[in-house]
């Protein structure tokens, strides 16, 4: 889903005359601080039209321009230093990252989740991921299995039918759960981009009680969310810049682990909830 062809026009020139300094008073007024020219110049300020906005998220809204409601770059950046100061701390404890992003804007989630092996979901949710563990993890090692059975001539034994079907089996379990590999565990955290769209991961992750760390517009129920960042979900460049300040907390949270080394006690596999289908 992109943004709306007049919505994007009105955000575009709204960015020019910003960085321009073309804007009328009442514009200027927003974010005259030279501080905030990063987030502006990422979009990071574009929220939803006054109908799709949750009425408790109000007090991060700071003005309305031509029917879209304009985030409060102040209440992000508030937001954000909760947030990362919450990512530094848990990873500095030996925390594991669960990322999800399922939206195209969300794509470079997948490079922060290779660059510290973290478990990522980039396409969709499979139910019970969280609430399901044991199995979610049964699958994952046998997917390993048969990667690493492949590899070594196994399967040279079976026939070329049967290898066809073990070699669509692989695909099949690689499109659900390829991405979990590095899913030993309960995660720690779950940091989602866009918890709006992904109902059932905050679903399963209050359920289990696991903390909830995300990037959100003005549109989700900030009840459900531990920690929150108000932004545009909806623009890779956004998402990235939300991204990039969560990168330098993980290297933060990382580089202070290895000053002072702690033994994270793994959690142990968790059935709950129905069979994953």
């Amino acid at each position: 889903m992109g943004i709306p062809r007049e919505d994007g026009v009105f955000i575009r020139k709204m960015l020019e005359d910003t960085l321009d300094n073309k804007t009328d008073n009442k514009t200027a007024d927003l974010f005259p601080e030279e501080s905030l020219k990063e987030v502006v110049e990422a979009g990071v300020f574009y929220g939803r039209k006054k109908s799709k906005v949750n009425p408790k998220m109000r007090p991060y809204i700071l003005a309305n321009r031509g029917g879209i409601e304009i985030i409060n770059l102040h209440k992000t950046l508030e937001k954000l230093l909760v947030t990362t100061d919450f990512v530094r701390e848990s990873i500095k404890k030996g925390g594991l990252a669960l990322l999800v992003g399922t939206e195209p804007s969300a794509i470079d989630i997948v490079d922060l989740a290779k660059e510290f092996e973290f478990p990522v979901v980039s396409n969709r949710w499979l139910g019970g991921t969280l609430t399901n563990f044991k199995i979610i993890f049964q699958r994952v090692n046998y997917l390993k299995k048969l990667r690493a059975d492949m590899k070594a001539g196994v399967l040279d034994k079976y026939t070329k039918k049967e290898r066809v079907g073990i070699e669509g089996e692989i695909k099949r379990l690689e499109e659900l759960v390829g991405g979990l590999e590095n899913l030993i565990r309960l995660p720690d955290f779950v940091l989602v981009i866009d918890p709006k769209i992904n109902t059932t991961v905050i679903r399963e992750a209050k359920r289990m009680k696991i903390p909830i760390v995300t990037f959100t517009n003005i549109d989700a129920d900030p009840d459900d969310l531990d920690y929150f960042v108000p932004g545009n979900t909806k623009a890779r460049k956004s998402v990235n810049w939300f991204l990039a300040k969560i990168k330098k907390a993980i290297e933060e949270g990382k580089a202070a682990q290895a000053l002072n080394p702690v033994v994270k006690i793994e959690k142990a596999p968790v059935s709950e909830g129905a069979a994953v289908k």
